[in-house]
């Protein structure tokens, strides 16, 4: 329980950034796990457009700072690199 008149504005504070940040992570991992659906099924077609979806949603987190730079970045060359071998 807070003590003082800025630690209860921190606590609804905290409260609404965990909401935001939970919305947030949520809708990373959904294009993430949407490109990854279509390139283990095999579809690459639908898979590059997966990727260049999700490609804007982790820069994206980047900027928000929900995920460190280089999660992002092992994220898209992990992606990347599936949906090349798609093509071969």
């Amino acid at each position: 329980m807070a003590n003082t008149k800025s630690a209860e504005k921190a606590a609804r504070q905290s409260t609404k950034h965990r909401a935001r940040n939970d919305a947030m992570t949520s809708k990373l991992r959904t294009a993430i796990r949407k490109a990854t659906l279509a390139i283990k099924a095999g579809q690459q077609a639908e898979a590059l457009a997966a990727l260049e979806a999700a490609v804007p949603v982790i820069d994206g987190m980047v900027n928000k700072g929900i995920i460190h730079r280089n999660k992002a970045a092992r994220h898209k060359s992990r992606l990347t690199r599936q949906v090349r071998a798609l093509a071969k």
